[in-house]
């Protein structure tokens, strides 16, 4: 063998293993798809998706046979798919698969915000994100808001319950009198006739507004208030638990669902429940752990007592109502959403001081 064989022959051969190596496997069929996000991974939803609902998908492919494999790209943060319009990036197929904020799209998902119309609900995640996983298998109205904007839900996710982060402490209702709280949306309505008066804002401004006079304090919840050191303003929070409210869920565009194998599908909708199941034993840890460290950072905690929080919820005019008379003139079965939901709090035993059904 000449000493030019001995030494390009080896190479040739190991060259030949990598390009091997580099190919499928015979008969795997590689299937590309884009996961995208508003929220950078620093979110738990996020962070749940990348971390958990991916690999699970992976596995579970790998454990069928590895006749399939998910050539995966992930775009997140905004950098494909801006907060707020996850919906109509993965309708139009600019990315497959992601979290879409409802809360962000109340217009598009006008049912799955029942949850902001029905506080004083559950503090355990799990319950709420069940609820309306389940209320969408069997309320048509509810499952139709994803198929018409071109998706298949997957997997939920619920935020931790709201609590009050404020300058002043709470024992009673009437210490909220001549008090502005900080309370967007749907939970300006959770102060209203209590003496204190809401004021529009976000996470990015609550802080300054504190500070400055803006406001006395805010309605948010335990992981979010943490990200942006709320306690340092508002060092006294009242665990009024106003409950866990839904905040959406993992979904993929319907067409590429569609057109995956009967295996593929089924183990997308089996890593969409996992994810859902993980995702509330993430947050309720994050939530117990981030309170924690704002008692170390000068917080006073305190739990509003049973009597006072009835006081407050039976103070509230009849949001559910008013929020449900809205729907149902557009054609939405908000009753019978609002039932099933306030059903699914009592079956699994959460103290309800106002049942917003009747």
């Amino acid at each position: 063998m000449s000493s030019i064989y001995r030494r390009v022959f080896p190479r040739a051969l190991a060259l030949g293993a990598m390009l091997l190596a580099a190919l499928p496997a015979q008969g795997e069929q590689v299937i590309k798809l884009t996961a995208a996000a508003g929220h950078p991974p620093v979110f738990l939803w996020v962070k749940i998706l990348d971390e958990h609902f991916i690999p699970e998908v992976d596995k579970r492919l790998a454990a069928a046979g590895g006749k399939y494999r998910i050539e995966w790209t992930k775009a997140y943060g905004g950098t494909l798919a801006k907060l707020g319009n996850e919906s109509t990036a993965m309708k139009d197929g600019i990315s497959d698969l992601g979290f879409v904020a409802t809360i962000f799209e109340a217009a598009k998902f006008p049912l799955q915000n029942v949850t902001y119309y029905a506080p004083f609900g559950t503090d355990d995640i799990s319950v709420v994100s069940n609820a309306i996983t389940d209320m969408q298998k069997r309320i048509p109205a509810m499952n139709d808001a994803w198929a018409k904007n071109g998706l298949v839900y997957l997997g939920g996710a619920a935020l931790d319950t709201y609590y009050l982060f404020a300058k002043f402490p709470v024992a009673r209702i009437e210490d909220l009198q001549g008090k502005k709280i900080n309370a967007p949306g749907p939970s300006a309505n959770w102060v209203k006739n209590t003496g204190a008066v809401a004021v529009a804002g976000t996470l990015n401004t609550y802080y300054e507004d504190i500070k400055s006079g803006v406001s006395d304090g805010a309605l948010t919840f335990a992981t979010g208030a943490s990200s942006v050191k709320l306690h340092e303003v508002a060092p006294y929070v009242t665990k009024v638990n106003f409950g866990s409210q839904y905040a959406g869920g993992v979904a993929i565009n319907k067409g590429r669902f569609d057109k995956l194998p009967a295996e593929v599908k089924r183990i997308f909708v089996d890593a969409g429940n996992a994810y859902s199941v993980e995702f509330a034993k993430a947050q309720s840890a994050l939530a117990n752990q981030r309170l924690q460290e704002m008692v170390k950072g000068g917080a006073k905690i305190a739990d509003l007592a049973d009597g006072e929080r009835k006081r407050w919820a039976d103070a509230l005019p009849p949001v559910a109502k008013i929020w449900g008379a809205e729907m149902q003139s557009k054609g939405l079965p908000a009753t019978e959403v609002l039932q099933a939901y306030m059903n699914a709090l009592k079956k699994a035993g959460a103290r309800i001081p106002r049942d917003w059904s009747n």
